[in-house]
């Protein structure tokens, strides 16, 4: 290449997975309440939801210190969100870890085989005690 060539530089690609995982690591390190964190520990863990643009245009605001979860943005969008029955059967429990909504735990029989073991955690979390193991009985 001579001195009057300019190198042409290829836009810098985006990849999604460190994005996602950015913003993830922003979430959680944005939450205050042991609540809100589990909640947003199991939307990462599931990670289809959370991928949705519609639902981080109506979960993420943006804070002082980043972004943040606002899972108050979620109430009443669950149906417009464009989710598929498991994906807001799941959104629901999470939502009712934070307060949000009237869901029961009978809906946790509507989760698949991927999606049960994160809520499982999740109520661990939420009750503080990370001891106890979740998996596959043998």
């Amino acid at each position: 290449m001579t001195g009057t060539e300019t190198e042409t530089l290829a836009p810098e690609t985006v990849d999604p997975d460190a994005e996602y995982e950015q913003l993830c690591t922003e979430l959680l390190r944005n939450t205050r309440f042991r609540r809100h964190r589990a909640a947003v520990q199991a939307m990462v863990e599931e990670r289809t939801v959370l991928s949705v643009p519609a639902v981080q245009r109506a979960l993420i605001v943006d804070s002082r210190k980043g972004r943040a979860a606002c899972f108050e943005g979620l109430s009443g969008l669950q149906y417009g969100l464009g989710l598929d029955e498991q994906q807001r059967a799941f959104l629901h429990l999470v939502l009712s870890m934070v307060g949000i909504g009237i869901t029961t735990l009978a809906s946790a029989e509507d989760l698949d085989d991927r999606r049960l073991p994160i809520i499982v955690r999740a109520i661990l979390r939420l009750a503080g005690n990370e001891d106890l193991a979740v998996g596959r009985r043998l």
